[in-house]
């Protein structure tokens, strides 16, 4: 590298290192002291019986599409409506029960104008979230949060930067803070996102176990040579002695290995490992591994809070789901 490319690069560096600082500093105003209004705006977003309808326009309009979609998945039903559409039939999307939350930097985005006068005509609740607080839409909308009125991190001061850093933060401020007061838990998080990575995270053991015929079983009487077929018929490299349903113990190549010494002459009570470890259907596929991995054991027995077998679950199932 050049002494040229060099300085170059270090430039670049102190570049990223003075927008971030600018942004930073304007998330920790805001951080510092919430914009005023923002528990009625949470209450307002909670007493909706309908949706948060999320607009804005250009780079707020792209904010307001990740806001919409944060609010939806963590349990706030939300849309995202394009201004212009709403000008163009699209504002019948809009009802009695729904809360408008508006985003403009400026709060003058004439876009916006047909939204704003339907919701005050229709008496429809309306959220702010600008930097100007003698504006139009402040001074229109029920509850107004204002931006800390800190400059743009960008050489000229008029792209949009520290404007929608904040204004992106504060969206997720609500979307978690109407989160937490609903109590929306990781089951309902897992409804909302049951594909790819995330979903596999919420995966329960009982959605991935083998049951029935697939189950590896024997009786504490069953003698050890129908064990080994039923063991190695199933292919898991365990199989489970229960009795009546409740599981008892269970076999394994360890067993096998320390009971050589006339195996073929008993039964499978004697041989089996009693109180193994199990899992619980409900249990987290990741909790299930984690069990795997710290007893470095492939398979975990499923029963029951009374102990009933019902399952067994192998570290292939949980790397199938996408669980590593």
């Amino acid at each position: 590298m050049t002494a040229s490319d060099k300085t170059a690069q270090d430039r670049l560096r102190a570049t990223a290192s003075r927008v971030l600082r600018f942004e930073a500093d304007a998330l920790g105003v805001m951080a510092e002291t919430p914009p005023e209004g923002f528990a009625r705006a949470a209450e307002l977003m909670l007493g909706a019986g309908g949706r948060v309808v999320v607009s804005g326009m250009g780079k707020s309009g792209h904010v307001a599409r990740k806001i919409a979609a944060t609010l939806a998945s963590t349990g706030t039903p939300a849309l995202y409506l394009h201004p212009g559409e709403a000008s163009h039939g699209d504002l019948g999307m809009v009802t009695g029960d729904d809360v408008c939350l508006l985003l403009s930097n400026s709060g003058e985005t004439r876009e916006l104008s047909d939204l704003l006068q339907y919701a005050r005509r229709f008496g429809i609740p309306m959220i702010a979230i600008t930097r100007v607080a003698g504006s139009t839409l402040a001074r229109q909308a029920d509850v107004a949060l204002i931006l800390p009125d800190m400059p743009e991190a960008c050489a000229i001061g008029m792209a949009p930067t520290t404007s929608t850093t904040c204004a992106l933060a504060l969206g997720d401020a609500l979307a978690v803070a109407l989160m937490e007061r609903r109590g929306f838990a990781a089951d309902a998080f897992h409804v909302f996102h049951p594909g790819g990575k995330l979903g596999a995270q919420f995966l329960r053991v009982r959605d991935v176990m083998h049951i029935g015929t697939a189950l590896p079983v024997v009786t504490p009487a069953t003698s050890m040579g129908e064990t080994l077929i039923e063991m190695s018929a199933k292919g898991f490299g365990i199989v489970a002695v229960a009795e009546n349903g409740q599981l008892r113990g269970v076999i394994t190549d360890g067993d096998l290995r320390r009971n050589l010494d006339g195996l073929m002459g008993r039964d499978a009570g004697t041989v089996a490992t009693a109180d193994p470890r199990t899992a619980k259907p409900e249990m987290l596929v990741s909790e299930a591994l984690g069990v795997m991995n710290r007893h470095k054991i492939g398979s975990l027995l499923v029963v029951e809070e009374d102990g009933m077998l019902c399952g067994l679950v192998h570290i292939h199932d949980c790397l199938r789901a996408g669980v590593a």
